[in-house]
C-alpha cells in the first residue's frame, strides 16, 4: 500500500513534528526530522501494509532522524525550551506544567510517554516503534510516570 506524499504530510506533519521534538528537544531539528521522514517515504519504494504501518514507520524515521541531529555537530544552535513553549497554545496553566514537566524528563522516558499519551499507541505499537521489547516499553513508561509525579508533585506543592 502506498499513499499519496502530500495527503500524508497534511495529516501527519504535527504529529511527526511532535514526536520529533519529544526526540531532540529543539524546533527547528524537529520540523528537519519530520520533513526527512516525510522525503524518505515519497523516495522510497516500500510497500505497506496499512496506514497505521505507514503512520508508525513515519515516526519511527522522524524520531531516529531527531536522534541523529541531537548528536550532530550543528546541535549547538538550540532553541531553549522557553522560546518553544512561547510559540505553543496551552488549555491551562496546568497543562503547559506538564508539558514542561515531560520536556524535563530523560528522553527514554519522554519518548515512550509521547508516544502512549499524546499519539495512542499501545505498548507492543511503542517497542515496535523504537525497537524495545513491550516489557522495556512498560518499565519506561512506569518510571517515566513516577518521574512526572514526583517534578508535578513538587511543583504543586510549592504554589
Amino acid at each position: 500500500m502506498r499513499m499519496e506524499t502530500q495527503a500524508l504530510a497534511a495529516v501527519y506533519r504535527d504529529r511527526l513534528f511532535a514526536a520529533a521534538f519529544q526526540a531532540c528537544g529543539n524546533a527547528a531539528d524537529a520540523e528537519d526530522a519530520a520533513q526527512e521522514a516525510l522525503l524518505r517515504y515519497h523516495t522510497s519504494e516500500k510497500q505497506f501494509e496499512s496506514e497505521q504501518h505507514i503512520r508508525a514507520w513515519l515516526l519511527r524515521v522522524a524520531i531516529n532522524c531527531a536522534k541523529n541531529v541531537s548528536r550532530s555537530f550543528w546541535r549547538r544552535n538550540t532553541v531553549p525550551l522557553e522560546d518553544y513553549m512561547d510559540s505553543l497554545e496551552f488549555d491551562s496553566g496546568e497543562s503547559r506544567q506538564i508539558f514542561r514537566e515531560v520536556m524535563n524528563l530523560p528522553e527514554k522516558y519522554r519518548l515512550v510517554i509521547h508516544l502512549y499519551y499524546y499519539e495512542d499507541y499501545t505498548v507492543a505499537e511503542i517497542g515496535k516503534i523504537l525497537g524495545l521489547t513491550e516489557s522495556n516499553v512498560k518499565v519506561r513508561l512506569s518510571r517515566g510516570r513516577q518521574l512526572l509525579k514526583e517534578a508535578l508533585q513538587e511543583v504543586w506543592d510549592d504554589e
